[in-house]
């Protein structure tokens, strides 16, 4: 995936530069608006980070032509902490807005929640073997069977398929489903997963949650 990292501070554009491309995403970036707006002439990208004080143009103007004229996720940087300008950035269009000095790490784990946000809402059905998800219908087929299942389930098993194969923390999990960890969630999250599992295998689901020991679960199947 390609991200665009925007940032008239070279020393911030090259840190996230480093860190997202250590995570396997290809980085294109820039030092301004004017700059990004070239660059996205002959490129596409998956999601751009914007710095929001640079000369010319700044991120809030810019994260506003990105999303509604792009279709751009944006998460936005910025020294400043103030509600006032944390809510003109989403006012603007933003998905995320980052303050900073800022952990590395939390940057990435937004940027995986974002691409996964966009990449579900691109795919409305999912279909492995003899199970299929469809996220506007809400419902579950299996041998021809549907199924309604109560919405954390339903999101729960869309979330592990849209990542077939793949491992999923239960920290993101718990991030997508419930928005932030509270008391009782793990709980709650391992009642669920246990309803799941006993539902696809009631119905005869070709597809299987498997736990990963001290991180998370993957989901696989024909």
């Amino acid at each position: 995936m390609k991200i665009l990292v925007v940032d008239d501070d070279l020393h911030i554009q090259r840190l996230v530069s480093i860190h997202l491309t250590k995570e396997g995403y290809h980085v294109l970036k820039a030092s301004d608006a004017d700059e990004a707006l070239h660059l996205l002439e002959e490129e596409r990208v998956d999601l751009a980070i914007v710095d929001v004080m640079m000369p010319g143009m700044n991120g809030f103007d810019l994260t506003k032509i990105l999303t509604e004229d792009l279709s751009i996720p944006v998460i936005l940087l910025t020294a400043k902490g103030q509600l006032e300008d944390k809510e003109k950035g989403f006012l603007s269009g933003t998905e995320d807005y980052i303050v900073k000095p800022f952990e590395p790490k939390e940057l990435l784990f937004r940027v995986q929640v974002i691409l996964r946000r966009y990449e579900r809402s691109m795919r409305d059905e999912i279909v492995m073997g003899n199970t299929s998800i469809n996220r506007k219908t809400f419902e579950v087929v299996i041998n021809q069977e549907t199924l309604i299942l109560p919405l954390k389930e339903f999101e729960i098993l869309y979330t592990l398929m849209g990542r077939a194969n793949k491992v999923t923390s239960r920290g993101l999990l718990i991030e997508e489903i419930w928005g932030l960890e509270e008391e009782g969630t793990e709980l709650r999250l391992n009642t669920h997963m246990n309803r799941i599992r006993d539902r696809l295998k009631k119905h005869g689901s070709s597809v299987e949650i498997h736990t990963v020991r001290g991180v998370g679960y993957r989901l696989e199947g024909a």
